[in-house]
């Protein structure tokens, strides 16, 4: 009888393995943010979502501006503080993998962050601190799912944030489409992802050994895992008319500009100055969705707009280094609806927010004005967000977004394969559609 406890309770601890997250855990920690390298020495205005790929030398060693990434964060004083970090394997599902560090790393397991900058010239002090990654110091030699952890003081029970990324080793490809003719209706509003994998490099014996993750847009509160194919053939695995794979189409993302102190950029009504701080009040938006009690029961019409699919750029003018001489204001967002949404919290979401729903991005309701709001404090830049329903049935767009198959989402594809007797899962192809 103590033998089966000691097996339950075994379970029970490696179902409840923290998954990591990308994620601030410090109050005074701001504007967490990975990039590849050549973007932050070019100052490119462009943004995309980052992923290392292992060389045919098998090692990433930072070289590369286009195959490296710089982690950057603001912390909201000019004091200096002792910040290192450690890089962590993970497995597909974002659980720390059970092989040691010298599998998957050359050189040291920890570093501290030497490169920090006070901001200049803005009401709200802060220091930005950077880190390029890999590095001479630390190279990744594994593909995989990694979790790069920063904590202070040298104690890595204080960790403040966490960043996450992927090392793709390419050795399949990957063909996918997305269509409206989905399970659940025809052109309505829903999409559905149709996935071939091909396999012949890897000679899979058992299509279980293959795991397939889809995310939409970067979100991780709709992101799926799909472990069996709908038909195995030689060399492919097909992964067709399946369920898990279906996505609510959700709506263009809104968007807004601040980068100026002085003048109302796009979307921004005005900018105030009021006791030592910054605001800039966005023009009221407008529930598109199914709680629009003017648009009928499907919310308002699909209209295509251009947007960056819920990023986020730093842009300020009239500066040298928007990343020190950049701005904090609260950014005032106000949302009319005439009735509390009982189905569940209203949250601004977006990848400014990190696609969490957090006390950060959740929204308060004022019955006297009957709208929704929330006051967020941002740098200055260039942001996408869109207000997401979290309910007991997950998050939805449809009650204030609405939904459309027409939607221009981005999706992520990544293939992680795990043989019999592996121990990890290694990342063997991605792509993005």
């Amino acid at each position: 009888m103590r033998s089966i406890w000691i097996v339950i309770l075994l379970v029970i601890a490696i179902g409840c393995q923290a998954q990591h997250r990308t994620q601030v855990m410090d109050s005074d920690i701001r504007t967490l943010r990975m990039r590849y390298m050549v973007e932050a020495l070019e100052h490119s205005g462009t943004v995309n979502r980052p992923y290392l790929v292992l060389p045919e030398s098998g090692v990433i060693d930072g070289s590369e501006a286009e195959n490296s990434l710089e982690i950057s964060f603001d912390e909201m004083s000019h004091d200096v503080h002792q910040y290192s970090y450690r890089v962590l394997h993970c497995n597909s599902d974002w659980t720390e993998s059970d092989i040691s560090s010298y599998e998957y790393v050359d050189g040291f397991t920890t570093a501290d962050i030497v490169d920090y900058v006070h901001s200049m010239n803005t009401q709200q002090a802060y220091t930005h601190y950077s880190f390029a990654f890999p590095n001479e110091d630390m190279q990744l030699k594994a593909s995989g799912n990694y979790v790069v952890q920063i904590y202070e003081d040298g104690d890595q029970d204080r960790v403040v944030a966490e960043v996450c990324l992927r090392v793709v080793e390419p050795l399949v490809g990957i063909e996918a489409k997305v269509r409206s003719n989905t399970d659940i209706e025809l052109n309505g509003r829903y999409q559905q992802l149709d996935i071939d994998v091909q396999t012949k490099a890897l000679n899979v014996r058992d299509a279980g050994d293959v795991k397939v993750v889809v995310e939409q847009n970067g979100r991780w509160d709709n992101q799926v895992l799909v472990e069996k194919p709908t038909f195995v053939e030689p060399n492919r695995l097909r992964y067709v008319n399946q369920k898990t794979l279906i996505f609510e189409g959700g709506n263009e993302y809104r968007h807004f500009d601040v980068y100026s102190s002085y003048y109302a950029g796009y979307h921004v009504d005005r900018v105030e100055y009021a006791q030592g701080e910054y605001h800039a009040l966005l023009d009221i938006d407008e529930v598109r969705g199914t709680k629009n009690r003017n648009a009928g029961r499907e919310g308002l019409p699909y209209v295509t707009e251009r947007d960056a699919n819920g990023q986020w750029i730093v842009n300020c003018e009239k500066t040298d280094d928007v990343d020190t001489e950049a701005e904090y204001m609260w950014v005032h967002f106000v949302l009319p609806v005439d009735e509390y949404v009982m189905d569940g919290h209203v949250f601004v979401g977006g990848e400014a927010f990190g696609n969490q729903m957090s006390a950060l991005n959740r929204m308060a309701y004022d019955a006297a004005h009957k709208c929704y709001y929330l006051y967020a404090y941002l740098k200055q830049g260039g942001y996408d967000y869109m207000y997401y329903v979290q309910g007991k049935h997950g998050v939805t767009t449809l009650p204030l977004e609405g939904s459309h198959w027409q939607t221009e989402n981005e999706y992520s594809m990544w293939v992680y394969y795990r043989p019999f007797g592996g121990r990890y899962d290694r990342l063997v192809a991605a792509k993005r559609l």
